[in-house]
């Protein structure tokens, strides 16, 4: 399995170790006698979208949607298509609120190619089965990738939504990087703080001051 960028450099090693090559194997058999999410062409999507060098915000989620057809290999994202589920027409509301921008898409695929890396901590899911798969060895992963970018020198924004995302702060390093964490945008936390939270403006406003271009959030 490739990136096509300079995350094949950067965890060649990890992908090498044993944790990996049992995940590997595990997910092949998975694949094979269950319903499995996202595609497995889509697995690492949002790492061939983001290479490392241009992540400036790591948006961290979970584990990807477990119904038929939303998966995409991006946190929070859902294709144009689809109805947006309900933590992604808060995190709209919020932007809406903050920016004044409005999105209809659910698809943030233009996110990621803005450098917004949309990663979940779990990349894979059964079918209406949420974090099946939490503990088979991807979150040792997607640990190092964000200690990488936690370790990396120049500075980025790490949007940290509930108490899950919050938990990866100690992997974050260099005092340079900018934690913004709020609740979670879900329906049962999201008046709790994310809302008014201004995360997306707060987001380029640190960009900008550490020379960096801001995202285009629309």
């Amino acid at each position: 399995m490739t990136f096509s960028n300079d995350w094949d450099d950067l965890l060649k090693e990890e992908m090498e170790k044993p944790y990996y090559k049992d995940l590997r194997r595990l997910l092949i058999e998975e694949y094979k006698t269950q319903t499995i999410y996202p595609e497995a062409e889509a697995i690492f999507r949002a790492m061939r979208l983001t290479s490392f060098h241009d992540t400036k915000v790591l948006l961290l989620g979970q584990d990807p949607y477990h119904g038929p057809g939303q998966a995409q290999g991006m946190s929070f994202s859902v294709p144009a298509d689809f109805p947006l589920p309900p933590s992604l027409v808060n995190i709209y509301k919020e932007l809406k609120d903050d920016l004044g921008i409005i999105r209809e898409s659910g698809d943030l695929t233009s996110w990621a190619k803005e450098g917004v890396l949309l990663l979940n901590t779990t990349l894979t899911v059964r079918r209406s089965q949420p974090m099946s798969h939490g503990k088979i060895g991807w979150e040792i992963f997607t640990d190092k990738v964000v200690s990488l970018l936690g370790e990396r020198e120049r500075p980025m924004v790490f949007l940290l939504w509930g108490a899950h995302a919050r938990s990866k702060k100690r992997l974050i390093k260099n005092p340079a990087h900018r934690i913004i964490e709020s609740p979670h945008p879900s329906p049962l936390s999201a008046y709790r703080g994310f809302f008014g939270s201004k995360c997306f403006s707060r987001t380029n406003a640190y960009l900008e001051a550490m020379g960096e271009a801001p995202v285009d959030w629309r």
